[in-house]
C-alpha cells in the first residue's frame, strides 16, 4: 500500500468530522453552468468512465432534508425512499400511486464538457434536466450530425442563457443550437489526452449517505410529531406538506396496532419477507 495515500485519505476522513474543520471544495472546478444571462460555446467531450454514452443520469431525492440527497440507486443500492415507493405502487389505492410518484427521485444528468475560453479549467460536469437530455439524444440520433463528441470531427453546441420561469420562480433558463461545422476538440493531441484522462466522476464526488440515515430523514418526514420542526430549504421539487399528509396517512395503515412498537412497524416496511397487504 502506499504510504501517502493512506495518510490522504485519514486527513480527509478526519476533516469530515466537524464542519469548523471541513476543507472547503471550489465547486467552480467541477461543475459548470451559466451563472449569467449570455451564450456560451461548450463542446461534450467523451466520458472517460463510458465511451460509448457520455451522458450519466443521475437520481436525487429533494425535499426531505436541508439539500437534495443522491438516491442510493446511483451505485446500484437499495434506496429507503424508492423501496417505500415501491411498496405505495402495490397498492390499489390511487393516493398511494400519486404519492409514490411524488416521492421518487427525480432525474438530473450530468455530461462531460470543455467550455470554450474556459479550456484552462479542464473539463467539468455540465447538470441539466430532461428537455435539454431529449434535445441532445435527439440530434445524436440525427445522421446528419453524427458524434458530435468526437474528438476529431465533432460539434460545439451554443447555450444561450435566459431570464425565465424555473419551476414557479425565476432562474435562468437554458435553450440549445449545435454548431453546423465540425471542428477537432483542440489542436493539441496533448492536450486532448489530458482532457480526456482527467475528468470528475459523479458517483465520487457526490457524497453518499448510508441507508440507514435516509431512512431516518423518510421517518422524520412520515411522522406528525415533526411538523413543527424547522421548514427545509425551498425547492422548486420539493415534496410539499399536501402530500406529506398523504404520506402519514398511508403508512398509518400498515403500521402495526397502537400497542406496538411505532419504530419496529416503520422498520418492517423495509423487510425483504414481510406479510404487509401491498
Amino acid at each position: 500500500m502506499d504510504v501517502k495515500t493512506i495518510r490522504n485519505k485519514i486527513q480527509a476522513l478526519s476533516s469530515n468530522n466537524g464542519s469548523s474543520k471541513r476543507e472547503k471544495i471550489d465547486y467552480s472546478t467541477i461543475y459548470w453552468k451559466p451563472k449569467k444571462e449570455g451564450k456560451y460555446q461548450i463542446r461534450i467531450v467523451p466520458s472517460k468512465y463510458n465511451t460509448s454514452f457520455p451522458f450519466k443520469e443521475f437520481m436525487i431525492h429533494y425535499g426531505f432534508g436541508q439539500y437534495p440527497i443522491p438516491s442510493l440507486t446511483n451505485w446500484d443500492e437499495k434506496d429507503p425512499i424508492v423501496e417505500f415507493s415501491k411498496k405505495l405502487r402495490q397498492s390499489n389505492d390511487r393516493e398511494d400511486w400519486s404519492l409514490a410518484k411524488k416521492i421518487e427521485p427525480k432525474m438530473r444528468i450530468f455530461a462531460p464538457v470543455i467550455v470554450r475560453g474556459e479550456e484552462d479549467k479542464g473539463v467539468r460536469l455540465w447538470e441539466f434536466g430532461k428537455n435539454i437530455y431529449l434535445q441532445l439524444l435527439g440530434i445524436a440520433d440525427d445522421e446528419d450530425y453524427g458524434d458530435y463528441t468526437d474528438v476529431n470531427e465533432g460539434r460545439d453546441f451554443t447555450v444561450e442563457a435566459v431570464t425565465g420561469d424555473v419551476g414557479g420562480r425565476q432562474g435562468l433558463k437554458m435553450t440549445l443550437r449545435v454548431k453546423p461545422k465540425t471542428t477537432p476538440l483542440s489542436n493539441d493531441a496533448k492536450e486532448i489526452e489530458k482532457w480526456l484522462d482527467n475528468q470528475p466522476n459523479i458517483l465520487e464526488i457526490q457524497r453518499k449517505m448510508e441507508f440507514d440515515q435516509i431512512k431516518e430523514l423518510l421517518r422524520k418526514w412520515l411522522s406528525p410529531e415533526d411538523e413543527n420542526e424547522n421548514e427545509e430549504e425551498e425547492s422548486n421539487e420539493t415534496v410539499d406538506q399536501t402530500y406529506k399528509k398523504q404520506a402519514e396517512e398511508s403508512i398509518k395503515k400498515y403500521q402495526a396496532p397502537a400497542k406496538s412498537n411505532k419504530s419496529k412497524s416503520f422498520d418492517d416496511l423495509f423487510e425483504e419477507e414481510d406479510d404487509l397487504p401491498f
